[in-house]
């Protein structure tokens, strides 16, 4: 007796399906019936009747039509071969569930789920992954919760996983009530908050919610005794400096602890950027200085850091005792270094002076940007490293050198002068 059609609307008054010969290619996975007679129905190249096709065959040829096809030939597909015997698996109810899911079919993808969900078959972590972020990009909240309370109540070992993808996905998509109701949901059923849960928690906040609403929850995150990771950092990082909360920023950062190893020289440099961002000159050489004593090597962000600062003020000797400072540590200048020098010069029309600024750097080695984002988000990015940027972006054939970008640059510079006073 064949199995009943999981979604008759699908299958009401639809041809029989003909399946091609092994030679016919992807667009012609349904050919059209009059090209393929009715007692003729073939998959590669052997009858669809044949005792000797096993249910592998027919999965492998299932996964093709629904990642080519779409879900409703593939529902249509399915229907055929369930009436010829077929028993389909976790697997290709799994994908067709995915597959309905993205073309906005919900309340089909809700039926396969059910169907898996009570049935003796345990979907995958990555199929329950897929299946949450595409609900959160279609806005169906609801399915996500739904999808981590059956999970719960199942009793699956992976549960808490399933918890903490819920808690990103509501997180990433701004649904910080949401979000907080999951963890409660997560705590109420008797799991631990986990440390990946927790920093997404933090993370989020920081970037929806207000200061006050991520300080408290990097207090609950504290008292949790969960360590914060470098993305958590960043994130209440970037949201301080929105702020321009800087002295804040600063508390937080020590209260972290400046000596923590793991996450390399990020809290240094966030410490030094804090400072750097209000041309505190003197603060900022004081921890530079306890950086060193505390034994951590300074990065290209850390040089650049003092870079900018030292640009933006005209400090012209301390920049350029910065720059051999940073030849003698080996660290190799980006394109950040370069804009620092350049700029400084250029603006206050010195730039006759920039060749010998650049005189012991390598300008003819290619332009690299290996400098921390956040520290744009306090500086912006200098008008020759944006022009430089925009050159690079657009013409990726031509092998640049700083060099060549100066060149360029000093030309733009000198038209732009000459326009000013001829007008």
């Amino acid at each position: 007796m064949a199995t009943p059609a999981l979604h008759p609307r699908l299958t009401a008054a639809a041809p029989p399906l003909s399946l091609p010969r092994a030679s016919a290619s992807l667009r012609s996975l349904v050919p059209r019936r009059r090209r393929v007679p009715q007692d003729r129905k073939m998959f590669h190249g052997r009858e669809l009747n044949d005792r000797n096709l096993s249910n592998e065959d027919f999965s492998s040829f299932l996964k093709v039509v629904i990642r080519n096809k779409g879900p409703e030939i593939a529902q249509q597909l399915l229907n055929e071969l369930e009436s010829r015997g077929f028993n389909p698996g976790c697997d290709i109810l799994s994908d067709l569930m995915l597959c309905y899911a993205k073309n906005g079919f919900f309340l089909e993808a809700q039926a396969l789920w059910s169907e898996i969900i009570n049935s003796s078959f345990v979907p995958s972590i990555e199929v329950i992954w897929g299946l949450m972020k595409t609900y959160a990009r279609m806005e169906q909240f609801d399915e996500i919760t739904r999808i981590a309370s059956e999970i719960a109540l199942r009793g699956f070992d992976f549960t808490p996983q399933v918890y903490s993808m819920a808690i990103s996905c509501f997180g990433k998509s701004g649904q910080l009530q949401l979000m907080e109701e999951a963890v409660k949901e997560m705590v109420l059923r008797g799991f631990k908050v986990d440390s990946l849960s927790g920093n997404t928690f933090v993370k989020y906040y920081s970037i929806y919610g207000s200061l006050e609403d991520m300080e408290a929850a990097y207090q609950r995150l504290k008292k949790s005794r969960i360590l914060i990771e470098k993305d958590a950092i960043r994130a209440m990082a970037s949201a301080y400096i929105n702020q321009k909360e800087f002295y804040k920023f600063g508390e937080f950062l020590r209260d972290l602890g400046l000596g923590r190893r793991n996450v390399g020289n990020l809290l240094w440099n966030l410490l030094l950027l804090s400072y750097a961002a209000n041309f505190k000159m003197k603060s900022l050489q004081r921890e530079f200085l306890n950086m060193l004593d505390a034994g951590f090597l300074p990065d290209i962000t850390t040089f650049n850091i003092r870079a900018l600062a030292f640009s933006r003020m005209a400090m012209f000797w301390d920049l350029n005792l910065s720059i051999e400072h940073m030849n003698h540590k080996g660290v190799t200048p980006d394109l950040v270094t370069y804009g620092c020098i350049v700029d400084a010069y250029v603006e206050r029309r010195l730039a006759k002076n920039v060749a010998f600024a650049l005189g012991k750097m390598k300008v003819e080695s290619s332009p690299v940007l290996l400098t921390d984002p956040l520290i744009f988000e306090v500086f912006g990015k200098g008008d020759f490293h944006s022009s430089s940027e925009a050159l690079l972006e657009s013409t990726t054939r031509r092998k640049w050198t700083y060099s060549k970008l100066l060149s360029i640059y000093l030309k733009k510079q000198y038209r732009r002068n000459q326009i000013f006073w001829n007008y």
